[in-house]
Order: C-alpha cells, then sequence, then structure tokens
C-alpha cells in the first residue's frame, strides 16, 4: 500500500508539473487580441470608416434623444427643431427621404397622425466621431410600442443612426426588427 501510495504521490507531482497551459475560458479580457495577433488577420473588406472616437458632444446627444421624445409625444414642432435646414432620413422599410426639415416633417407627419400613443424605452445610446470622415454620429437602441388610432397595437425594437451637423439631425437612418 506504501508502494501505491508513492506511485500516486509521484505521479501527481509529474502532471502538476506539465508545462502546458491549462485550457482556460474565454472572457473579455482574456479574448482581446494583442496588436500582433490582431496584424496578421486579414479581413476581407475594407471599411469605409476604419477610426472611431466617442468625441461627441453631450448637446449633440441631447438633441438626438430630444428628437425621439418629440416623436414620443407628437410633438412635430419640436422634431423639426431637432434637424438639420437639409435632412436625410431613411425609413425601416427603404425609402430615402432628403429635402429640408419642413418636408420631412410633411412627409412623417401622415405616418405620426395614425398614432394615438408612442411609447419609447430607449435602450443605449452610442457617441461616435468618425475621424477619418470628421463626422458626429449618435447610434441609439430602443423598444418602441405605438398604439394606433383604429385599437392596432404594434411594438419592435429598433437601431438607429443620426448623424449630426452643426448640432442638428442631418441623417437618420432606422432598422427595425419585428418582436413576436
Amino acid at each position: 500500500m506504501k508502494k501505491f501510495c508513492s506511485f500516486l504521490a509521484i505521479t501527481a507531482v509529474v502532471m502538476a508539473c506539465n508545462n502546458e497551459p491549462a485550457p482556460t475560458e474565454a472572457t473579455a479580457d482574456t479574448a482581446k487580441e494583442t496588436p500582433a495577433a490582431a496584424a496578421s488577420v486579414t479581413m476581407p473588406y475594407t471599411p469605409m470608416y476604419t477610426t472611431f472616437t466617442d468625441d461627441v458632444s453631450d448637446n449633440d446627444v441631447l438633441t438626438v434623444l430630444n428628437s425621439y421624445k418629440a416623436w414620443e409625444t407628437g410633438d412635430m414642432q419640436a422634431l423639426k427643431a431637432t434637424y438639420a435646414d437639409t435632412t436625410s432620413t431613411t425609413t425601416a422599410d427603404g425609402v430615402t427621404v432628403r429635402a429640408s426639415a419642413d418636408s420631412v416633417i410633411n412627409f412623417q407627419k401622415p405616418y405620426r397622425d395614425k398614432i394615438s400613443s408612442v411609447k419609447i424605452n430607449m435602450t443605449a445610446w452610442k457617441k461616435m466621431h468618425s475621424v477619418d470622415h470628421n463626422e458626429d454620429w449618435v447610434c441609439v437602441w430602443y423598444d418602441e410600442i405605438d398604439t394606433y388610432k383604429n385599437g392596432k397595437v404594434d411594438s419592435a425594437s429598433y437601431e438607429d443612426d443620426n448623424m449630426l451637423v452643426n448640432g442638428k439631425i442631418a441623417v437618420y437612418s432606422t432598422h427595425k426588427q419585428v418582436k413576436k
């Protein structure tokens, strides 16, 4: 029995001296690539935008959030006040309108007029300054519940991109995911 216990002890010591690292679970910290490893990866595409910082004014974020609050409350004049003189807006179904703020509001108003109430639950927003294009963007994620005047209730999740120029929304593009 003494020989068997000695054998087990020696085996345990030899196995503990293994030079191979023990496998670990990937975490956010361990998953980060080193610059050398990142340089060796060849991507199949080259992006138009490459460098971002979060150097976007909090006032720009406030302008964007105020646009959502204006939509929620049905205040089309307040919504118009957040738009640049010329604004490009793209709806979730792919319709793009590039026009004066008045014309964009005239495009949006009939749709909003069909809705008796809107509830927006803001999930997150991200400030993004494109260094290579010198553009300020605020991206937002939210859930919206619309109650139409005919009683129909519709809810969806959205991700929107808002580009600001001189403190006003110049580009607005929305992407919708219907909730089931």
